[in-house]
């Protein structure tokens, strides 16, 4: 009998654990070209895929994606049949689930939402479930320049572990029970601690008290058998970016930290925020116990390099006459904009530091402006261009060199989705790489 995407999961974990140089990388995206290619790629390695939403893209109201939990999972599900993909090698999981989302309400308030929120996960098939409780509410008491202290964070994970937990017997028996992931990497408010060019791992001895303390509230709360499939901890490895700059891991520095988890059965730690990490670090990180390993702003901005690479072979073909061109890049920008609420607060500078990080910050804030109608629009007529003229090889070679050699050996048609694909897969092969379920890190 074919083993499920979760046992799967699980079997990787204990051989991270063991050494084994294995992982998996966590895809936290709801862009579809970018699921496409994520999909072809677990295809191509034979491995598992896990993707991943957070409470604030997809919630019981529809987040800032517009999908309920039920939702996005037929989304996730279309895809893959597009793709050829089994759904049963899917396995997918809510990321920093709890009352984050409505931190400026009251606590109680804030987590009866939180309780209906993860029961609607569950519902759904959600299978790894990261119980993420961190946050102040607004009526919380306490130095918000410190961390949440760590009993009301554990009291709080124990009581949306017990809604899971009741809503999979009532729903979902008969399927896989829900996976644990407990802590968070989110630094105190004012940002990660930096020292020079670094961000400050987690100090073991705090990862060691989530540990206990988490275990304790699900111990007193009757919930022993729950902890038994806590199987991660979120915690800070060290590496972060910035909209120009990559602070990278530095395995000595987390070393210690490495070596704690495995005063512990079962678990290990989960890294966010790993993106734009070479390939090297990605697998020092494997190395050192970080299992999972969370990827998402990389992905779609590898999507909108392919974008613009296409559309300045697009303007070489077609010359500088816009009645003809699909003016992707402009359109982006007039969108961006017209709507400002999802880069305005993150980005900072004058108009001409503005216009670059709209553009080609890491943060990659664009991603949330993709599903716009009129963008697509511009993107549909860039692929229709490139189609109705062959792109030349020279011009390829020019603009997307990786590409350009996969088309010369025969590896990928030059056609404008091929490529997009392609160029999207440079960062998965990375990641399968690193955890051990490809050979190819080209």
């Amino acid at each position: 009998m074919m083993k499920s995407a979760q046992n799967i999961f699980l079997d990787l974990m204990n051989e991270n654990r063991k050494g084994e140089g294995k992982g998996i990388y966590s895809v936290c995206s709801a862009q579809p070209d970018v699921l496409e290619a994520c999909f072809e790629q677990a295809k191509k390695d034979g491995s598992l895929l896990l993707i991943e939403s957070t409470s604030n893209q997809v919630d019981q109201y529809g987040g800032y994606t517009g999908m309920k939990p039920a939702d996005f999972v037929a989304f996730v599900e279309a895809i893959s049949e597009k793709s050829g993909f089994p759904k049963e090698m899917i396995l997918l999981g809510g990321d920093h689930l709890g009352p984050n989302p409505w931190k400026n309400l009251p606590s109680n308030e804030a987590m009866e939402r939180a309780k209906v929120l993860i029961a609607e996960y569950v519902k759904a098939g959600f299978r790894k479930i990261h119980l993420d409780t961190s946050m102040f509410c607004i009526d919380d008491s306490g130095d918000r320049a410190k961390p949440l202290p760590d009993d009301i964070v554990a009291q709080r994970a124990a009581i949306l572990c017990q809604v899971a937990e009741d809503t999979w017997k009532k729903y979902c028996d008969g399927s896989p029970r829900p996976v644990y992931v407990i802590g968070t990497e989110v630094p105190v408010p004012g940002g990660a601690q930096e020292e020079e060019n670094e961000v400050i791992p987690t100090n073991p001895e705090d990862a060691e008290k989530t540990i206990a303390v988490t275990q304790e509230y699900f111990k007193k709360k009757g919930l022993s058998t729950a902890w038994e499939r806590v199987m991660g901890v979120v915690v800070q490895p060290g590496v972060e970016f910035g909209d120009d700059r990559i602070f990278h891991f530095k395995p000595e520095k987390a070393r210690t930290l490495s070596q704690v988890i495995m005063n512990y059965d079962r678990l290990v730690f989960e890294a966010h925020s790993t993106d734009y990490q070479t390939g090297h670090n990605l697998r020092k990180l494997v190395e050192g116990h970080f299992g999972i390993l969370k990827v998402g702003p990389w992905l779609t901005f590898a999507y909108r390099e392919a974008l613009f690479s296409l559309e300045s072979i697009e303007k070489e073909l077609l010359g500088n006459d816009k009645r003809n061109l699909s003016c992707l890049g402009e359109t982006l920008e007039k969108v961006m904009l017209q709507d400002s609420k999802y880069w305005k607060p993150y980005y900072h500078g004058n108009e001409q530091q503005l216009a670059l990080k709209r553009k080609y910050s890491f943060s990659d804030r664009v991603r949330y402006y993709w599903p716009s109608a009129e963008v697509g629009s511009a993107k549909e007529k860039l692929f229709n261009n490139l189609n109705n003229e062959a792109i030349p090889l020279s011009l390829l070679s020019q603009f997307m060199p990786q590409q350009f050699y996969q088309v010369c050996s025969g590896q990928i048609n030059a056609s404008p989705r091929e490529l997009v694909l392609s160029y999207i897969q440079t960062v998965t092969q990375k990641y399968a790489h690193a955890c051990g379920l490809s050979s190819n890190d080209n």
